[in-house]
Formats: C-alpha cells, sequence, structure tokens
C-alpha cells in the first residue's frame, strides 16, 4: 500500500464530509486525503455499517474517524475499518460538542492521555493500516504548551506518529461548538514548537486556514495543512490541492474549466446515486460554493437551493443552475 500523503487534507465535519461531498471533493482534487464524519465505535460495531461507513472506491486515500474511549470497541471497530478498505483510522481527540463530551470521547480526552495511549496501543496491534489522532492544543484552564507537548509524548510513545492538531484550545463549558470554531485564539506557533521540538513525528495543522496561499505558508513548517470550512464553503480550492501537494504553490484564482471538469466527473456519481433513489438536494448541497464569488454564483446557489429539494428533482436542475454561470461567462 503506498504510503499516505498528508501536505493537504479536509477536515471530518459533522454534517457536511458524507459520502457524497467526498466523491464532489474528489472529484475536484485526485490527491486530497479525504475524512469521514466522526462514527463512533458503537456505531461501526453494532450499527448498519454499509449506511454508517460505506464509501466508493474512488475517494481513496480516505481516513475513518472514530469516536471513542474504551479501547476493545476501537480495536474492533478498527479492524473493521481496515476489513472494509479503508487507508487509516483516526481517534477524535478534539470535537468539544455535549453529546461528545457525554459519550467520553473527543475534546475531553486530551485530560486522558494515558486513556488515548492504551486506545492507540489496541488499534495498532489490531491493524495494519494508520492509527493516527487528532486533538486541540488543550481544553479549558489547562496550560497549552504542557497539556499538548505531554499529550503528544504519551500518546506517541504508545505508537502513534501522526497528529492533527487544531491549533485552538476546546471550550467544553460555555461555549458552543459553532464558537469553539472561531472564540477561542488560534495559536499557530505553539504548534510549530511541538513540530521543532519533535521532527520525527508527523504534523498537520488544523483551524483557521481559509485560503490555498494560507496552506502552502503553512507548509513551509509543518508537514501537511488541513482545511475545513473553507474545503466545504468555498470547494474551488481543492481544484487547487494537487498543485499544492506537487509543487508547495497556493493558487487562489478559481479555474473555471477545471470546475466545470469537475461537475463532468461527478455528474455519473450523482446520476447513479438518483437512480437509486437518493434525492439530489443530498448531493447539490455540498456544492453551493463552488462558483463563489464569480457572475452567476447567486443564481446557481438560488436554482440548487430551490429547486434541488423538489421531489423527483434531477440533473436537469443542475444543467439549469449551471446555465446561470456559463451564461454570465459567455457574456463576460
Amino acid at each position: 500500500m503506498p504510503e499516505l500523503d498528508y501536505r493537504f487534507s479536509v477536515a471530518p465535519m459533522m454534517d457536511w464530509t458524507d459520502r457524497h461531498c467526498r466523491m464532489f471533493h474528489r472529484a475536484l482534487s485526485k490527491k486530497a486525503l479525504l475524512w469521514t464524519e466522526m462514527v463512533t465505535a458503537d456505531a461501526v460495531i453494532h450499527g448498519d455499517r454499509e449506511r454508517l461507513i460505506g464509501f466508493s472506491e474512488a475517494e481513496h486515500r480516505l481516513v475513518l474517524q472514530l469516536g471513542g474511549s474504551d479501547a476493545a470497541k476501537l480495536a474492533e471497530a478498527s479492524r473493521i475499518a481496515e476489513a472494509f478498505g479503508y487507508d487509516e483510522v483516526n481517534i477524535n481527540c478534539g470535537c468539544p460538542s455535549d453529546r461528545v463530551q457525554s459519550g467520553r470521547f473527543g475534546a475531553c480526552l486530551m485530560q486522558e492521555p494515558a486513556t488515548v495511549a492504551a486506545c492507540v496501543a489496541a488499534m495498532r496491534e489490531a491493524v495494519t493500516i494508520p492509527v493516527t489522532v487528532k486533538c486541540r492544543v488543550a481544553v479549558d484552564e489547562d496550560p497549552p504548551r504542557e497539556t499538548l507537548f505531554g499529550f503528544v509524548d504519551q500518546v506517541s510513545d504508545a505508537g502513534c506518529e501522526v497528529f492533527t492538531v487544531h491549533a485552538r484550545k476546546a471550550w467544553l463549558s460555555g461555549l458552543s461548538p459553532k464558537e469553539n470554531r472561531d472564540i477561542p485564539p488560534l495559536d499557530y506557533g505553539l504548534v510549530a514548537d511541538l513540530k521543532a521540538e519533535r521532527p520525527d513525528l508527523t504534523i498537520i495543522l488544523n483551524g483557521g486556514i481559509k485560503t490555498m496561499a494560507d496552506a502552502a505558508e503553512h507548509l513551509k513548517t509543518f508537514d501537511g495543512v488541513m482545511l475545513g470550512r473553507a474545503a466545504y464553503q468555498t470547494p474551488h480550492c481543492l481544484l487547487q490541492a494537487d498543485q499544492l501537494i506537487e509543487t508547495g504553490e497556493g493558487v487562489d484564482t478559481l479555474d473555471m474549466e477545471a470546475a466545470l471538469e469537475a461537475l463532468d466527473r461527478y455528474r455519473p456519481y450523482m446520476a447513479a446515486r438518483l437512480e437509486e433513489g437518493t434525492k439530489l438536494s443530498s448531493m447539490t448541497r455540498h456544492m453551493l460554493g463552488l462558483f463563489a464569488g464569480q457572475p452567476g454564483a447567486r443564481a446557481w446557489r438560488r436554482t440548487l437551493s430551490e429547486k434541488a429539494v423538489k421531489e423527483g428533482a434531477g440533473l436537469d436542475v443542475l444543467d439549469e443552475a449551471l446555465s446561470h454561470v456559463t451564461a454570465e461567462r459567455v457574456a463576460a
């Protein structure tokens, strides 16, 4: 199995990075590392696996993010993930939601490095694919440097070699998950210090990266960058991901020809899912920001938002939406 390339990845985002989203992102970039939404170990073991963790072969390379703190369950879920064909499994130690806290996984595990280390050890024993961790720098009033460095030291001793670090604290009381994405200040310098002190580890930076130019600058320091909301809200940036991976250059202009070609690549997938009974809006909701800032973008979004949700909506709605963009392009 080829070694995973960590230079550019799209973050796991609940209710966003489902398989339709990932196939759209794969149409935009051949080389970006894609992630699932977080799925709990219990759900993987006991739930409808095809619905929860099924994916298309074209999505590779693909990471399954797991939630949990029970080493045996995470090991079993990892075995299932490897059998499904996932390229990597990741433990969520960064999500700050109340639901995650009540289940004793996510960011609260930053305060339990021994638990995470035990989980990593059990998972590595169970599978041959990489076992990685995504975390914050600290939680609540905990001191960031001591927390992050101590956490990484203990978890890496258990065999974890790859850490994706969201460069903010997680505030588990007083802030909503949405506020946790913006209000705690970013501390890229602290994560850079971690990379400098632990050059043996693969450190991927996450949090607040909005442009490919930003991503290129961070690649001078880190082994990789992870985009979350920017990759979702302005997905055309993924059209430049392969160039970033290959050359380290970050370009933020929209390549219209490349965007139209990506839609052509995504179209057969959409047609197949429509035949299976999937609603058009389940796929087009991930595409609304594709032409952000371009002539016709508002009409593109309006057409998809209003018509893709209707019963029986088909690819003719996509064509109508696209006509607004191409008509404006011809007029220009």
